[in-house]
C-alpha cells in the first residue's frame, strides 16, 4: 500500500464549528489524540477516519482538505519531491508513532506524507469512510511522473501501487481498488482557486441528497457537480471543499 492515500486531514479556522458540521453531514464522531488540543480525530463506529487541526497548528497553511500518502521515508520522499521542482511546506516533523510532511508538486497542489504505523490499519480505513482522492493539475500525465517517481508508484516493491491510464486519466489502484485519479484540465494562474491545480477529497455516502441538505442547514453550501451522477460538492463553514458520491454497492461474491 505504499503511494497509496492512507489518510485525509482537514486544516480550519474553527474547530468546534468543524467538529459540529461534519457531525451532522458524515455522522462523524470527535476525539482528541495523542497530537492534543489543536487537533481532533474524527471515527464511524470507532474507527480514525479523518483528522482537523486548527490552522495555527499547522503553520498558518490554508483552509483545506488534504490528502496524505504512505511512505517507506519521509526524509527520501521529502529529498525526491525538492529533486523534480516540488516545495516542502512543513517537515518532515515526528508525530509519534510516525513522522509527517506536508509538500507541494511542481504546480502548486498540496499533498502530505506519512511514514510509520497507520491511525487505522488501511483496509479498516477505506471500509469505515470510502474515500478517493482526485487530483485536478494542468497536465495529468506530466504530474503522474512527478508523483509515481516521488511516491513510488508502480516499483518492484511489494505493496506498491499500480497506474493505469483511462479515459483520459491516471487511474491509481491499490490491492485492486481505485484509490486515486489524475485528470488535466485546471489552470495554474487561475483567479478562482477551485480551478487551480489541487487535490479533491471525495467521500462516498450512502445518502448524498441527505448530506446536501445537511451541509445546507449547518452554515454550508452543496450543489450537484451535473456530470450524470448524484455527486455533489459541498463547502464547510470555513470554506473547505470536498465531493461526496453513492457508496458503491458491494459486488456480488462468487459461489463457492
Amino acid at each position: 500500500m505504499y503511494g497509496a492515500p492512507c489518510w485525509v486531514s482537514l486544516s480550519t479556522r474553527d474547530l468546534p464549528a468543524a467538529e459540529e458540521f461534519y457531525h451532522a453531514v458524515l455522522g462523524w464522531e470527535w476525539r482528541v489524540g495523542k497530537l492534543g488540543e489543536q487537533y481532533r480525530f474524527a471515527s464511524v463506529n470507532g474507527v480514525p477516519v479523518a483528522g482537523v487541526s486548527a490552522v495555527e497548528a499547522m503553520g498558518q497553511t490554508a483552509v483545506a482538505w488534504t490528502p496524505f500518502f504512505a511512505v517507506c521515508s519521509a526524509d527520501e520522499t521529502v529529498a525526491r519531491s525538492q529533486e523534480r521542482g516540488g516545495t516542502t511546506a512543513v517537515g518532515p516533523i515526528s508525530f509519534p508513532p510516525g513522522r509527517a510532511a506536508l509538500l507541494a508538486d511542481r504546480d502548486g497542489a498540496v499533498f502530505g506524507i506519512w511514514e510509520g504505523e497507520l491511525v487505522s490499519g488501511w483496509e479498516e480505513w477505506r471500509r469505515a469512510a470510502p474515500v478517493f482522492v482526485r487530483l485536478h493539475t494542468r497536465h495529468a500525465f506530466e504530474a503522474a511522473i512527478f508523483y509515481g517517481e516521488v511516491l513510488g508508484w508502480e516499483s518492484a516493491e511489494s505493496g506498491c501501487c499500480e497506474v493505469d491510464y483511462e479515459n483520459e486519466e491516471v487511474v491509481l489502484r491499490s490491492q485492486g481498488d481505485v484509490v486515486a485519479r489524475i485528470h488535466s484540465g485546471a489552470v495554474e494562474a487561475a483567479p478562482d482557486p477551485a480551478i487551480r491545480p489541487r487535490w479533491q477529497i471525495h467521500f462516498a455516502v450512502a445518502d448524498v441528497p441527505a448530506c446536501v441538505r445537511a451541509a445546507r442547514a449547518h452554515g454550508g453550501s452543496a450543489e450537484y457537480t451535473g456530470e450524470g451522477t448524484e455527486a455533489a460538492v459541498l463547502t464547510d463553514p470555513d470554506g473547505a471543499r470536498f465531493f461526496v458520491s453513492p457508496r458503491p454497492a458491494a459486488s456480488p461474491r462468487p459461489a463457492a
